[in-house]
């Protein structure tokens, strides 16, 4: 049981960091932030989860039966992630490529204490044994001064290439030669980039991360010493009551200063054949992933390759609804579209034996998701992408990008837009 206690409040930058700076005391953080981004599907304007009370932690092996049982037994809120790697449970696929970071394959918790923002109020939500320290909480947010948080001495951080160019025109051109021979018709070629034995202050680059971006599907996670500061603009699956809605990105272009020129981007990407064409292909897959639970007939495309403005790039952004019936459990539906396949590629399995094969790191959380369940087992979800990842204890830090391979692919265009995509990563880790 929870005690619920409402306030009405503005949520201004100011709060938003004297909120994480205070929520950093607990070993288990997640805040959620729509950057007050219009979207049709929003349920919160940001939402706090601190300090675990029960977690299920485990590897992939097993473990969407694993939190099969702790939603349902729990039915509470919980937040957490899934990695990528999670698609050896779901098929017989295997990882072994490189893992500088070292996260858990699947991690949710309990959280003692929930803060849940609208517009103008927040919903605090404590279980009983510390439903006494509702209030002081509260004051103690609202007083918090963000400098009584230590702050190391920034490092100068040089960003290492996992994969070289020339390495990665090689691999892109295999996976042509793939898609020639009718392995694939599309797939998502992706590449790391990292630093070793380096400190960084998560809080403080996550700020910087999202100040740049104002993502609509912002997050800053802590476990322990594991860190994701994501500033994700793309949705993977969100549950609610009977209805479940995808909204896969593929297709990009870069920001221009000029807002005619700017206009122009929108409108060259908007009837660029080869971004319509990796989008319709992963809207269709999504489709087929949907109407593996869905009630019959129910799948439907609510909007086909709509273009969305982010503070870095445009984006072509499709939509497709489902309505699934209640005898399928929350995590059921996860496992039947995971992972998402704007990440993977189609046809989805062999996409991702050619993506073990070629790609140099292992995904771990990079492409997998982060969200929430609700105690009634709703649940929204990104799609962890540019984001920032690190590990405190290894002093190890990355980010990974990537695009869409297709018939149509030039290596050189490629590589270009993931140097577009990781420009805000890097500007926060080298600035």
């Amino acid at each position: 049981m929870r005690r619920i206690q409402k306030y009405s409040i503005k949520l201004t930058a100011e709060l938003k960091q004297r909120l994480l700076s205070w929520a950093q005391q607990f070993e288990e953080v997640v805040w959620l932030d729509s950057n007050d981004y219009e979207q049709t599907h929003g349920s919160f304007s940001a939402i706090l989860a601190v300090d675990a009370f029960t977690a299920v932690k485990t590897d992939y092996s097993n473990a969407f039966a694993s939190l099969d049982e702790y939603q349902q037994k729990t039915n509470d809120w919980l937040f957490g992630y899934l990695t990528y790697d999670l698609k050896n449970a779901v098929e017989n696929l295997e990882s072994k490529n490189l893992d500088g970071l070292d996260f858990p394959d699947l991690y949710f918790f309990q959280p003692k204490k929930v803060f849940l923002f609208s517009e103008d109020e927040v919903t605090m939500q404590y279980l009983n044994m510390v439903d006494d320290e509702l209030e002081s909480d509260w004051q103690e947010i609202s007083n918090f001064k963000t400098s009584e948080i230590s702050q190391p001495e920034p490092e100068t951080i040089k960003i290492r290439l996992r994969t070289s160019k020339d390495s990665y025109f090689e691999k892109v051109n295999e996976m042509l030669r793939h898609i020639c021979r009718g392995d694939i018709y599309e797939a998502n070629f992706c590449q790391e980039f990292f630093s070793k034995d380096v400190k960084i202050n998560p809080l403080k680059s996550y700020l910087h991360l999202n100040e740049i971006s104002k993502p609509p599907f912002a997050t800053f996670l802590k476990f322990d010493k594991h860190y994701a500061l994501c500033a994700s603009p793309e949705r993977y699956l969100k549950k609610t009551g009977s209805r479940v809605v995808s909204q896969p990105i593929k297709g990009t272009a870069k920001r221009l200063d000029n807002p005619s020129e700017d206009k122009k981007m929108i409108e060259m990407l908007s009837q660029d054949p080869k971004e319509r064409s990796e989008n319709i292909m992963i809207t269709d897959l999504v489709r087929n992933d949907l109407s593996k639970i869905a009630e019959k007939g129910s799948v439907k495309v609510d909007e086909l390759c709509k273009i969305s403005s982010f503070e870095q790039v445009h984006q072509m952004i499709s939509t497709i609804s489902c309505r699934v019936s209640s005898e399928v459990s929350p995590v059921e539906i996860i496992r039947n579209s995971f992972p998402m396949g704007s990440m993977t590629g189609a046809p989805k399995i062999s996409a991702m034996k050619i993506i073990e094969e070629l790609e140099d790191a292992k995904r771990g959380l990079y492409s997998g998701a982060m969200g929430y369940f609700t105690p009634n087992g709703d649940f929204d979800f990104n799609v962890i992408i540019r984001s920032i990842l690190y590990n405190e204890a290894a002093k190890y830090v990355s980010y990974s990008v990537g695009g869409a391979i297709t018939a149509k692919s030039i290596p050189e265009n490629e590589y270009e837009e993931c140097l577009i995509k990781a420009k805000a990563m890097r500007e926060v880790l080298e600035s």
